[in-house]
């Protein structure tokens, strides 16, 4: 393949440990949603939404369950659901976000080498939220997409979309490009704008790990890592051609 000259990272559960409470966040809205619209559902948790929408944001979220559920949201409605999701998470990352295990140390040694930057689903003030508490945002300057907020209109992975965007504004080819990835969603959205993808499954449990490799190789990583530690051996031979 061509030269790499640009990573892209997602960021949540690839840079930073945020889909848990991401999710239980997400669930108590929801549950209040449905609620609402007089839905008799059993209550959402952070698990049963995590399974089915992770790598999806929350406008994306509400989105499916309208078309589930055959209820509609109006678009103030709408909006008021998205800032407190928002609002609601930032708070608690400024106080309880981690980074992933061992990307700080990669990010420190792929900087020189390669344009780095975060491509997300997510809303940008949660994304910058995440990167400005952990310390990664001096490894990406302004190199930051959010298909919730960079688009108009707003969309979220799978579509394409946001990276097609980044590849864009950053002036880059699919070909140079590489992109990881935690999700089937996220994984589709990279591929899709022709970019190979590394699926990482470090953050899922170890029981999980084997399942979450396998749909994503089926949505499109051309390899799969579970240890940031690996990451420049896996990026060795992608870009060598062995995989």
């Amino acid at each position: 393949m061509p030269k790499v000259t640009t990573l892209l990272f997602d960021c949540d559960n690839t840079l930073v440990l945020s889909e848990d409470m991401s999710f239980a966040g997400c669930a108590a809205l929801v549950n209040e949603m449905c609620e609402g619209k007089h839905l008799d559902l059993p209550p959402f948790t952070g698990d049963t939404l995590m399974r089915q929408f992770v790598g999806q944001n929350f406008r994306g979220i509400m989105k499916t369950l309208q078309q589930q559920y055959g209820f509609t949201l109006s678009h103030d409605e709408t909006e008021s659901y998205v800032r407190r999701e928002v609002d609601n998470l930032v708070a608690r990352i400024h106080v309880e976000l981690e980074p992933c295990e061992g990307v700080d140390a990669v990010l420190r040694d792929v900087q020189e080498k390669y344009t780095l930057a975060v491509v997300s689903s997510s809303a940008m003030p949660r994304v910058q939220a995440c990167i400005n508490k952990v310390n990664q945002a001096q490894f990406f300057g302004d190199r930051v997409y959010s298909a919730a907020t960079s688009l108009n209109p707003p969309t979220t992975k799978p579509d394409p979309a946001i990276y097609l965007h980044a590849m864009k504004e950053l002036g880059v080819h699919a070909s140079e490009c590489v992109a990881i990835e935690d999700s089937r969603s996220g994984t589709l959205s990279g591929t899709r704008a022709g970019i190979k993808v590394i699926g990482y499954v470090g953050p899922y449990p170890a029981h999980e790990r084997e399942d979450m490799a396998k749909a994503l190789k089926d949505a499109g990583a051309v390899i799969i890592m579970d240890d940031w530690r690996d990451f420049e051996t896996v990026l060795a031979k992608l870009e060598a051609g062995s995989v």
